[in-house]
């Protein structure tokens, strides 16, 4: 088994002791990715379409620098600070995997880092 840890400046630095992602052999599992501006490290301004944007955004560039994509994914979990936020979220997502989504839980949490009101994880195989 062969273990690699990734890191990206096109993502947000780790704001803690974990990386971005983690390779194991063919597989790539990244840290929830919350909606950070990789260039200033604040929270990006907007509701939850902007947050989930940047959310997908920067789970994109840890893929891309695990060499893996959105098509690579076969799960992700999925963190809202509020359901009635779902469909929202849910828009933004889809328009990510417009092919075939990944398995995917979605659950509703008490709080976020950064009081944030999105948070993805994925797993993915690495092509």
């Amino acid at each position: 088994m062969s273990k690699q840890i990734v890191s990206t400046e096109a993502a947000p630095a780790a704001i803690g002791p974990y990386s971005q992602a983690t390779k194991i052999d063919e597989l790539v599992f990244t840290s929830g990715q919350i909606p950070l501006d990789p260039a200033t490290m604040e929270v990006v301004a907007g509701g939850i379409s902007e947050q989930t944007k940047q959310v997908m955004e920067n789970l994109m560039a840890v893929l891309a620098a695990a060499e893996a994509d959105a098509s690579t994914v076969f799960k992700t979990t999925c963190f809202l600070s509020d359901m009635a936020n779902f469909a929202a979220f849910n828009d933004v997502y889809a328009s990510y995997f417009p092919e075939s989504a990944p398995a995917r839980s979605c659950v509703e949490v008490a709080r976020l880092p950064k009081d944030v009101l999105v948070e993805v994880e994925a797993i993915a195989h690495i092509k």
